[in-house]
């Protein structure tokens, strides 16, 4: 059993439930309060005050990269890391991508000031948005070219790229002006419908995994 520490609608907690759920391993969410994160009881978890943290068999871990790695490694079938180096390559870069990037750019910048900011009834600032916009659509534009005619991010099966960053532009697409500028444009809302139409996206929604954890 993987207990995921972390706030239910948190991308990056997503992708690795999300990751659980195409192994068929079993899991269970602690939920964090927004500010949580900070005190000490967390960052004895992780010390940076991120989520998600994750203990499995006595085993702590933190930073979503290598949870998901970690998860593909002990639970080899299905594979989420393909075999050619090529392809492990791109889906490498792909996630790099999501963490250096996109998630400054759209999930910091217009996600949050879009969608979570009102949500939890904090201020947003519409001058963020703005200035997130010329990364973001670089961002979209080159998973768009990395995407091209292929299913998913790194070839014909699912990756840990497409779980990595699957919830980033499903949240994008949630804010409707800026998801339809960025997105429509692009083949990645197809790609976004094949993700949801699999059980891992379905089962790892806000709502799904907070009701798991209440």
């Amino acid at each position: 059993m993987f207990t995921i520490y972390g706030i239910p609608g948190s991308p990056f907690m997503r992708a690795v439930v999300a990751a659980l759920v195409e192994k068929g391993q079993p899991w269970r969410v602690v939920p964090l309060a927004p500010g949580a994160s900070k005190q000490p009881e967390h960052l004895a978890r992780h010390p940076f005050g991120r989520i998600p943290a994750v203990e499995h068999d006595g085993f702590a871990l933190y930073e979503t990269q290598a949870v998901l790695r970690y998860i593909d490694q002990v639970f080899p079938e299905p594979a989420l890391t393909p075999r050619d180096a090529r392809a492990a390559a791109r889906m490498n870069q792909a996630i790099g991508i999501n963490d250096w990037y996109l998630f400054k750019s759209v999930g910091a910048g217009i996600v949050f000031n879009r969608l979570i900011a009102p949500m939890f009834g904090m201020p947003s600032s519409e001058e963020a948005v703005v200035a997130a916009l010329p990364d973001a659509r670089l961002c979209v534009r080159t998973l768009d070219e990395m995407l091209g005619d292929k299913p998913f991010l790194a070839g014909d099966a699912i990756s840990l790229a497409d779980l990595h960053i699957g919830p980033h532009l499903d949240m994008l697409s949630d804010c409707p002006k800026e998801g339809a500028e960025l997105l429509g444009p692009t083949r990645l809302p197809a790609w976004l419908a094949r993700l949801r139409e699999r059980p891992s996206f379905q089962r790892t929604t806000m709502q799904q995994i907070a009701a798991n954890a209440a």
